[in-house]
């Protein structure tokens, strides 16, 4: 590796050419997705918005059918408002990182009560609604309502760090990543710019291995004349992840309804629907498993562990599933205020993170 102290000591030399080469290129090969309207064009900022918060920590292959079902179901700010909080999280099952489904259930009513339906057009006023940080509102200004702003997402992070050769390991390098950014944005088709750097680096600016011969501003980057480019950007050593582990008990009715219980609103998969299920933790547990049993029965412990990554740490759960008295009678540590009983047809609508649908599908399939 090169010495990551290395600092860069300038913009590429040909810096006044990377934006009319990248439009040109975007109006050519830009990527028909169905939030975009054609190059040159201001887009729908309902659209851009819903796209941009489903595309975080997303891929386009994943988020496209969603955002589909999305605008078809609530095809405007205002049908969003006045949706049930529990149906946006039921139809974002599966995107992960839930918090991004309350913030935007509360980002529409905020646009649709205090601001008419429409969004606001500056960075500024678009970072005052719920869930819309810096790189949103960058987005949506740019894109939406053509401000020269300079949204800088993991792709143009990979095409910056690349052009001007930073070899300044990520996070570190973000400040001049973005600084570097602004002085590539143009005054006028600042979106399409943002959006040509975004396809730049999802389809030729690839990590690890870019297809430089393909890329219409090799002759402006330094990374490749430094041979550095499949290379870059550098990143600082992450953290291994912990490990916690739980029990998690599926109550299956004689009609074969499922006990579910709601999570708190806050807090990782807020709101979401999960089996009764012991704290997980990284440590031993303070009581046994199956002390958090939500109803008396004859509880089976699966011979499989369900296991799934979070962001900052693994989870394995052990999988108790029972069949249960029809009016079976929750214990108090289940908390029955918040559990409900669904029905098994009903399974595929109901707002279950990932991990409860691996663990759903285990007791009832396994």
């Amino acid at each position: 590796m090169q010495d990551v102290h290395m600092q860069n000591t300038g913009p590429a030399d040909n810096e006044a050419t990377i934006a009319p080469k990248l439009l040109a290129w975007y109006k050519r090969e830009g990527r028909a997705l169905p939030w975009r309207a054609p190059a040159g064009t201001l887009q729908d900022p309902y659209k851009v918005w819903l796209s941009e918060v489903m595309l975080q920590q997303t891929t386009v292959k994943t988020v496209t059918p969603r955002f589909i079902d999305f605008l078809r179901r609530w095809p405007d700010v205002d049908a969003l408002a006045h949706a049930e909080l529990g149906e946006v999280l039921a139809a974002w099952a599966g995107l992960g990182y839930y918090a991004r489904a309350r913030n935007l259930h509360a980002c529409a009513r905020v646009v649709s009560e205090s601001h008419g339906g429409r969004f606001p057009d500056t960075e500024e006023d678009l970072r005052k609604l719920p869930g819309i940080g810096a790189y949103t509102s960058s987005a949506i200004a740019a894109i939406a309502f053509g401000r020269p702003a300079s949204p800088v997402d993991g792709n143009i992070e990979r095409v910056i760090a690349r052009l001007f050769a930073i070899e300044t390991p990520l996070p570190a390098a973000k400040p001049e990543i973005k600084s570097l950014a602004e002085k590539l944005t143009p005054e006028t088709h600042a979106g399409d710019f943002a959006q040509a750097m975004m396809d730049l680096g999802a389809t030729i600016c690839t990590s690890p291995r870019p297809a430089c011969g393909l890329c219409p501003v090799r002759p402006d980057c330094q990374g490749f004349e430094k041979g550095l480019a499949a290379q870059l950007p550098y990143k600082a050593a992450k953290a291994a992840r912990p490990t916690r582990r739980g029990a998690a008990f599926v109550a299956v009715r004689k009609d074969g309804a499922v006990l579910l219980r709601e999570r708190p609103p806050k807090g990782l998969l807020g709101g979401m629907l999960e089996t009764p299920s012991t704290p997980w933790l990284e440590g031993s547990q303070s009581e046994p498993e199956e002390a958090y049993a939500p109803v008396e029965g004859s509880w089976q412990k699966l011979p499989e562990t369900v296991t799934h990554t979070f962001t900052h740490f693994h989870l394995e759960l052990a999988v108790y599933r029972a069949t249960v008295q029809q009016r079976a009678t929750l214990r108090a540590v289940a908390e029955p205020g918040r559990c409900r009983w669904v029905a098994q047809q009903d399974l595929a609508t109901a707002a279950l993170p990932t991990v409860m649908r691996k663990v759903v599908g285990s007791a009832l399939n396994g």
